[in-house]
């Protein structure tokens, strides 16, 4: 078994040596052209800080609330399995899936999650 010295050791070294080699490459130092709006070859045509629609932050919410949902929810069926409960109880997992799932309906029946209006 590896100990906790030898671990810290070797996490060291590994941090001193990446350290090092980001400290030997060549600096960045973006020009004009770095620096500037990339339209597929063209020149800009416009402002480049046009404001997005509010529909791709709420899909973008969305999928991180379910992704989050997921990694919560994907942890107890093989805790089940192998009979070692981190997380035993099982209602408030069913009360996380309603809650998310009620949070979903309402959000179609509003019409959030449609993009043509």
């Amino acid at each position: 078994m590896l100990s906790l010295a030898y671990i810290v050791g070797i996490a060291s070294a590994l941090v001193l040596v990446l350290l090092l080699v980001s400290l030997s490459l060549p600096g960045i130092y973006p020009d004009s052209d770095k620096l500037s709006a990339y339209e597929c070859g063209f020149d800009p045509m416009g402002n480049a800080r046009l404001p997005f629609s509010l529909r791709f932050f709420l899909v973008a919410i969305l999928f991180l609330l379910f992704d989050l949902e997921i990694a919560l929810i994907l942890p107890y069926p093989l805790e089940m399995v192998y009979g070692v409960l981190i997380f035993p109880d099982y209602w408030l997992v069913i009360l996380l899936i309603v809650v998310l799932t009620l949070g979903l309906v309402y959000e179609w029946l509003k019409g959030g999650l449609e993009w043509v209006e």
